[in-house]
């Protein structure tokens, strides 16, 4: 901060005025102040040259740079006011600000059109699974009255009851290959997740523009993450759609990889002299228990969302193949005047189609998907933070409560938890113990 102090200047006029002085002023010019500020100067003992010309005031951070100017208005009893002025920031923080309020932006939208887009699935979901156990059981019903000998004695022509059970099971068999391909429950949580995802990074960039100065690398990271979540979550259904049974169950992935870096050193083999080297809130015990909880991740929670990912995934396929069949099947029962092999195979369709969409078989595979992603983007979190320099990491003590809280532990049962984990190892035997509290 660059100080101006102006003693007190004593004068006389040269008519019969009093003795006019200005008492002693302080201008403090700081490189964030914005508002102007005047100190007062007679000008009657003043050359007629500019008191003070420009101070450039420099801290070491930012290069903002104050000017201070002052005008002479007259020779005579008028007064001379400096004024500061601060000049705005380097154009390249500028242009890196708003690239990031653009990027925020778009975050904001994107956040509204899953929101809107998972409530729309949601309904889809709903409204297909009731569409389709009415008609299924309208079918059935008709198929059971046209088999009965109570329709035919009374009269009413049978072949009109034959044909539309027929045509209502076959609506039912192609609406139910349609619902069971897309799987409205599993794209309504792919929405969800989307829309909580994306809320997340909105709250990462806004905490970057309130704590610091913004860098062409904020807004790298930035778009990388977006683009990285569009991929993972895609809006449209055609061409570019998740595959609803894949061959084997993987965990989602929607951060971006780091295979550009060319040279990384395995942490596992790392030396670091922590008697020269404690700092930044990390210690050689911290390390040991961030390693740790990477194994316990490793072993038992990756593993078991994967194994109960695949389980899910086996029986949506089954139900998925299950109903269009045993439409198919009523439908050609009804045609052939096979009454009870239709309603048999119709009301075991609803049963089966209302195990799938009602309760949700997609929905809950997505949410394995979700959680074994979830494990798998905190292990190589850990793993590329251990992987820095001690200078170059967040502080030790933050970076471990933040795990905490994202496995649900406090700190004490996080330490618990790595003590277990090494002692496992030295005695031979698995943990039972999960990593995470919360799912």
């Amino acid at each position: 901060m660059a100080t101006l102090k102006v003693s007190t200047l004593l004068f006389s006029s040269s008519s019969s005025s009093s003795p006019l002085s200005c008492s002693s002023n302080r201008i403090n010019a700081a490189t964030h102040n914005s508002k102007l500020r005047r100190a007062c100067i007679s000008s009657s003992n003043l050359p007629t040259k500019n008191l003070v010309h420009e101070f450039n005031i420099k801290n070491g951070i930012f290069a903002t740079t104050t000017t201070i100017t002052n005008t002479i208005l007259s020779k005579s009893d008028e007064t001379t006011c400096p004024t500061i002025v601060d000049e705005p920031p380097p154009l390249s923080t500028d242009i890196s600000t708003a690239k990031l309020y653009a990027i925020l932006e778009a975050i904001a939208d994107r956040v509204e059109m899953h929101k809107t887009i998972g409530e729309q699935r949601d309904n889809w979901n709903a409204l297909l699974l009731s569409s389709i156990n009415t008609i299924t059981l309208s079918a059935a019903t008709m198929a059971g009255l046209a088999a009965s000998n109570t329709i035919a004695a009374i009269g009413v022509p049978l072949f009109a009851f034959k044909l539309s059970s027929t045509l209502l099971f076959c609506a039912a068999t192609g609406m139910l290959m349609v619902m069971n391909k897309l799987q409205p429950s599993q794209l309504a949580e792919e929405q969800r997740s989307a829309a909580r995802l994306f809320k997340q990074i909105y709250g990462e960039i806004e905490i970057i523009l309130a704590l610091r100065d913004v860098n062409q690398n904020d807004v790298n990271e930035a778009m990388e993450k977006v683009l990285a979540l569009d991929k993972a979550y895609p809006l449209p259904l055609l061409g570019v759609m998740l595959e609803k049974f894949p061959l084997t169950f993987e965990p989602a992935i929607w951060w971006p990889s780091k295979h550009a870096q060319n040279e990384r050193k395995v942490y596992e083999e790392r030396e670091v002299n922590w008697e020269k080297r404690e700092r930044n809130g990390w210690s050689e015990e911290m390390e040991v228990e961030m390693k740790e909880i990477v194994e316990v991740l490793k072993r038992k929670d990756i593993v078991d969302y994967v194994r109960l990912g695949n389980l899910v995934l086996k029986i949506n396929k089954i139900l998925a193949i299950s109903s269009p069949i045993l439409t198919g099947v009523a439908a050609v029962g009804a045609s052939f005047s096979h009454g009870p092999v239709a309603v048999v195979a119709a009301a075991l369709a609803s049963v089966v189609n209302t195990i799938e969409h009602g309760g949700q078989v997609g929905m809950v595979f997505e949410m394995y998907r979700n959680s074994s992603g979830f494990f798998g983007l905190l292990q190589e979190s850990i793993e590329s933070t251990l992987e820095r320099e001690v200078e170059k990491r967040e502080n030790g003590e933050l970076f471990e409560m933040k795990v905490g809280l994202k496995l649900g532990r406090s700190l004490s049962e996080l330490r618990d938890l790595a003590s277990s984990s090494a002692s496992s190892h030295i005695d031979g035997n698995s943990i039972d113990e999960f990593a995470s509290k919360l799912f």
